[in-house]
């Protein structure tokens, strides 16, 4: 079948009748070999799947929205590209149910950069779709969720945030808000800094790793 994202597959080396995944999405400008890279550090159980962001930015860059920048460098999201891909990669998790033997129950997106705010958006819209989310890089853009996603049932929805404190792309102040927001949705939230820019520092990557293990 024809799948609505290109993806790259690390296949579980642990085969379950179903296995859970990890849906990798990367940051802008980025593609799905990025995040991928690590595939094989993550655990042997899990479908490990990379998608590619749909807008093509030439020389084998992707975004998931375009950002603007208008003349006093200010950056504007696309909001319809980013609301057109947030239901893309909700529709793409149905594909990937439907053509591997994934658990339908232990979805969990990790997200870099631009990847972190769509997989946001994606949980808090679709919480019923996604059990878990590791948001590195990120912020939450209120704007790009569903209507009335704050009515949706998010108990079985468990996020795990990081930023990087000289982060000079998107600063940490718009991640420390992440936090408080989704603490008054009443969602399960773990919040890490570490002394990096704009990337993921190695402190993090086990971090996370380890909230894996302990958030089955």
């Amino acid at each position: 079948m024809a799948f609505s994202l290109y993806h790259l597959v690390r296949e579980p080396k642990i085969k379950l009748d179903q296995n859970p995944l990890l849906l990798l999405l990367h940051g802008y400008g980025s593609n799905e070999e990025d995040l991928f890279s690590f595939a094989s550090e993550l655990p042997d159980e899990y479908y490990v799947i990379s998608a590619r962001a749909p807008y093509d930015l030439m020389y084998g860059s992707y975004a998931w929205y375009a950002i603007n920048f208008d003349a006093d460098e200010n950056k504007f999201s696309d909001l319809d590209q980013a609301r057109s891909s947030r239901d893309l990669i909700a529709g793409f998790i149905d594909e990937l149910i439907d053509n591997y033997a994934i658990d339908a129950q232990k979805i969990t997106l990790i997200g870099f950069s631009q990847g972190s705010i769509l997989s946001y958006a994606v949980a808090l819209s679709h919480p019923e779709k996604v059990q878990r989310v590791v948001a590195m890089s990120g912020y939450l853009n209120l704007d790009m969720m569903a209507e009335n996603y704050a009515q949706n049932d998010f108990s079985s929805l468990k996020i795990f945030a990081s930023h990087g404190t000289v982060d000079q792309v998107i600063p940490v102040d718009w991640a420390r808000k992440v936090a408080p927001a989704l603490e008054q949705l009443k969602i399960d939230v773990t919040y890490k800094e570490y002394p990096v820019g704009h990337g993921v520092a190695p402190q993090n990557f086990f971090d996370f790793r380890n909230w894996l293990a302990q958030t089955r």
